[in-house]
């Protein structure tokens, strides 16, 4: 064989292939990998090989992300950010100084606020306008299925104790029917479309600050889980088109279009349209299609088979709302399946996983097994009757491993509300993978860090990095390489890149350098593990 142009030698190279377990060196030449072995690989270093010593670090498939936005979480790092911290005070004190940082911005936008912050979960418009009386304000909450208005923002938006809810969310009222200042769902638009649009350059700038980021985390490919106009959100797909034309788009992307919830199989000619406009003929396309069939947990708009609590523990009649009619849904999908689009479901609560498996089932019935890769992201709560549904269907399960763990949204504003035993369900991971499901993994950041290796270590543990609570249900941990690979090959499953997730010769070089064999360290310290390379296609796009 020619001389390879990289060979990494001396460290662990975690294939996520058992038939090339106990590798120590791997080559690559040109885009592609060429051998995975021991010292032997060391006779295609020429005298023009870069040669990268692992000096005992590890070699893995680079990461791949399932359900992120990252064009929207990197315009939330160009903005009022309020990620990092939970303080109440911390907030006041970085809203006010970004809107006298600013004082040219007509509108004051951002997010990353934690509901637990909050009574309830309820911030105010008083709060606000105490900080900035003059300019209205809409912030996201960290879940982003809510937002934090002042009342020049109501003002400017028309809405009033007057306004009725939209269908799929609800305005928080005070006493008097005046909304308080918190908007769920849906009704974040009745604000947001009177808010000022981030331009194409922002976009683009998002783009671009997001996948500096992920790169630094590892991640070579990911699926954006959100291109279309929604909630006050743009539409990001231009940003990865002309990050694509221009060269600039160094990771992996598939979009999935968002599927209008006011509208019907109508829309799907648009869709298609859409699909073959956006064949970028690089590294983006989108053929995937997100339905949003439920909300969450923490506002009850989570569809759940059972009633919610209220705060004396009592059953109310109120089992969260399926934003998408479950019998139409089968239909939908089953159209969308026969055109060969990948379904992409927000499913939360246990009657929207069941209304997204039923409608996957119906796929299957009528259109056979066209290898189309459904997934059901997020997953909090499954019924065990529906849990060996996901293998028999071959429906992906997409894991955000992070939230598995005690904290306090999940501890004081989510599980204390469950009806039945509902809370005993949650993120069911061990059940789902003891019963043959396929797992993929994603962050969904913004919501939540987009660091694989946090993820990794909440999936093992049940508990979060740095974290001195009990591990949460922990009869649903994953084994570390389950974790592995739902967050490498069974991603790159999900995303159709199915030669990348594993390291084996002729597949892509996407790789990512750990400064330690994460089987070399205990558990509990699987977050400390740190990223000091990462290579998409044999080009290094992060590290020195």
């Amino acid at each position: 064989m020619s001389p390879a142009d990289t060979v990494f030698t001396s460290g662990s190279v975690i294939t996520m292939d058992p038939a090339l377990a106990g590798a120590t060196a791997l080559a690559v030449t040109g885009e592609r990998i060429t051998a995975v072995g021991g010292e032997e690989v060391r006779e295609l270093i020429g005298p023009d090989t870069e040669v990268v010593d692992l000096a005992g670090r590890a070699l893995l498939p680079g990461f791949q992300d399932a359900h992120v936005h990252a064009v929207f979480g990197g315009l939330e790092l160009g903005v009022c950010d309020l990620t990092g911290t939970t303080d109440l005070p911390e907030y006041r004190r970085l809203i006010t100084a970004y809107a006298a940082a600013h004082p040219e911005r007509p509108w004051i936008t951002g997010g990353g606020w934690s509901m637990e912050s909050f009574p309830g979960g309820m911030p105010t418009r008083q709060l606000l306008d105490a900080l900035v009386p003059d300019r209205p304000v809409l912030l996201a909450n960290r879940d982003h299925h809510g937002a934090w208005v002042n009342t020049r923002a109501l003002e400017l938006a028309g809405v009033t104790a007057s306004t009725p809810d939209p269908a799929d969310g609800r305005i928080e009222r005070e006493a008097d029917g005046t909304p308080s200042g918190m908007l769920q769902e849906g009704a974040v638009e009745l604000v947001g479309r009177a808010a000022p649009r981030p331009t194409a350059e922002d976009l683009l700038a998002g783009l671009l600050r997001a996948q500096r980021l992920l790169h630094g985390y590892g991640i070579t490919a990911w699926q954006d889980a959100l291109l279309g106009e929604y909630g006050g959100h743009p539409d990001v797909s231009g940003a990865y088109l002309t990050a694509s034309g221009r060269g600039l788009l160094t990771a992996r992307v598939v979009g999935s279009l968002w599927w209008d919830r006011e509208a019907g199989a109508e829309q799907i000619p648009r869709l298609v349209e859409r699909r073959e406009a956006l064949r970028s003929g690089g590294r983006f396309r989108a053929d995937t299609v997100k339905i949003m069939q439920d909300g969450i947990a923490e506002n009850r708009t989570a569809a759940m088979t059972a009633p919610y609590k209220d705060a004396c523990g009592c059953a109310t009649a109120d089992s969260g709302l399926s934003f998408v009619d479950p019998e139409a849904l089968r239909g939908y999908v089953t159209e969308l399946d026969a055109l060969d689009f990948q379904v992409h479901f927000h499913a939360l609560g246990d009657r929207a996983v069941r209304e997204s498996l039923d409608a996957v089932e119906a796929a299957r019935a009528a259109n056979g097994r066209r290898g189309n890769r459904h997934h059901l992201a997020h997953l909090q709560v499954v019924h065990p009757v529906d849990v060996p549904r996901f293998a028999r269907l071959d429906a992906v399960a997409n894991l955000q491993p992070l939230w598995a763990a005690h904290e306090p949204q999940l501890d004081e504003l989510t599980s204390p509300f469950l009806g039945g035993d509902l809370a005993e369900r949650q993120y069911p991971f061990g059940d789902l993978h003891r019963a043959g499901a396929r797992l993929a993994a994603g962050s969904d950041w913004p919501v939540s860090s987009a660091n694989p290796l946090e993820g990794i270590h909440v999936a093992v543990n049940r508990i979060l990095p740095g974290g001195d609570l009990p591990p949460f249900l922990p009869g649903q941990r994953l084994d570390l390489t389950t974790a592995l690979a739902a967050y490498t090959s069974g991603s790159a499953y999900v995303n159709g890149l199915d030669d990348t997730g594993v390291l084996r010769p002729g597949h892509l070089a996407d790789l990512v350098v750990l400064d330690r064999d994460p089987y070399s360290v205990p558990p509990a310290e699987l977050a400390s593990l740190r990223v000091e390379a990462t290579y998409v296609g044999g080009r290094r796009v992060f590290g020195s």
